[in-house]
């Protein structure tokens, strides 16, 4: 039986940037409180959030902190340290979830893709790099271009270099400057995503987002997907078979790629028959929290993906995931060439346009494409998709960092 007291639990959150911010929101009418853990004074989800601990995502008697006022340990950053999480699960016994293992299988993506492929999870061919030999037999193998990828750190497109010809191979490994894997390019009729929950005994996803990248950022999401209905059924068989190889209760965002090419007509490791035409689904990255692409459930979802994660970590039951309406979310990116202090210009029209909803981050400093907030709009009166997305690319166009 779940009971309400106050006060009530405490969820200590590694991370306290946005994602922090937006689960401390979310978390408060639930009766639950939210420390965060972030290296950054006065960080983006300090002033929502009961407390902050000034300390680096690794700083283990800091996180040694957080577990004593927290009832369940959570990250919003995969920069939080899994073997540091462990022990301190290990020794206070408050828990991490998701778990540290299932940390440690997303910060290396040659590990991520090589668990995910021996559980039968579609993903393109890739190989591990040492070389730029590597690199070239990889090119000979899948074709040109291939996809150069950080193994470690890489976010947002960074550490994700595409390589046009044999000829790049060298500058492309040392632009990685570390550890890295290659996958074959993907050429893809749209990327989608899928927002699942693993609860205690239960699982959830909500409906099926159309990303749309420039520079390997995300930009936009658009629900519902324009994917066929078979395409949906498959991604969402796709994210439950994730949901199997991760270890821990909460939020998952899982990226993928749709295809234009049929699957085979053989069955995959979970049983199923794959469909007989269409497109292929194959998976691109996992994120072990909230992600970019589930912000839109906010305003366009029963609940939000923020909600969700909260209800999962602490075992509570999870909340119904069924769409409201027709729904487009766009990122509000710095548009400066140098960092500066973040001041945006011209929100007028966002407040001003019916079903826009704007969240800021209150993040002190803008840098050139840096994540600083987000415009969503829901649809009303028998909107479509196309005419959201057309005033959301409005409203973000009518907004700016810059001071001219």
């Amino acid at each position: 039986m779940t009971t309400l007291r106050t006060p009530g639990p405490t969820l200590g959150v590694v991370g306290g940037g946005q994602l922090g911010r937006m689960l401390a929101e979310a978390a408060a009418p639930l009766g639950v409180e939210v420390v965060v853990l972030d290296p950054t004074p006065d960080c983006p989800a300090a002033p929502v959030a009961r407390d902050q601990i000034v300390a680096d995502f690794d700083d283990e008697a800091g996180i040694r902190e957080l577990a004593a006022r927290a009832d369940v340990l959570t990250f919003e950053i995969e920069l939080a340290d899994q073997d540091v999480l462990e022990r301190v699960a290990e020794d206070s016994g408050t828990p991490v979830h998701p778990k540290p293992s299932t940390l440690e299988t997303i910060h290396d993506k040659l590990v991520q893709k090589r668990a995910l492929e021996e559980a039968g999870v579609p993903v393109p061919p890739f190989r591990a790099v040492e070389d730029a030999d590597d690199i070239r037999d990889a090119i000979d193998d899948y074709g040109a271009p291939v996809m150069l990828k950080a193994r470690t750190g890489g976010y947002d497109g960074r550490g994700n270099v595409p390589v046009e010809s044999k000829a790049d191979a060298e500058d492309a490994l040392e632009s990685v400057a570390g550890p890295a894997m290659v996958e074959s390019f993907v050429d893809f009729e749209r990327e989608i995503s899928v927002i699942a929950v693993k609860g205690d005994d239960e699982t959830a996803a909500f409906p099926i987002g159309e990303n749309v990248h420039e520079d390997e950022i995300l930009r936009e999401t658009i629900v519902p997907a324009g994917s066929e209905e078979a395409v949906e059924r498959r991604a969402l068989e796709v994210a439950e078979d994730v949901l199997e190889v991760m270890d821990g209760r909460g939020v998952y965002g899982i990226e993928l790629f749709e295809t234009s090419e049929a699957l085979r007509a053989s069955e995959d490791s979970s049983g199923r028959s794959p469909r007989e035409s269409g497109g292929e689904v194959l998976l691109n990255e996992i994120a072990p929290r909230p992600h970019n692409s589930g912000h839109w459930t906010i305003e366009g979802a029963q609940s939000s993906q923020f909600e969700q994660h909260a209800r999962a970590v602490l075992g509570w039951p999870l909340a119904a995931t069924d769409l409201r309406s027709p729904t487009v979310s766009v990122n509000l990116l710095g548009d400066v060439e140098e960092s500066r202090d973040a001041e945006l210009r011209g929100v007028e029209r966002v407040f001003e346009t019916p079903a826009a909803n704007l969240h800021w981050y209150g993040k002190r400093q803008v840098r050139p494409l840096r994540k600083m907030g987000h415009v969503t709009i829901a649809g009303r009166d028998g909107e479509t998709t196309d005419e959201l997305l057309e005033t959301a690319r409005e409203l973000e166009r009518s907004v700016t960092f810059t001071s001219e």
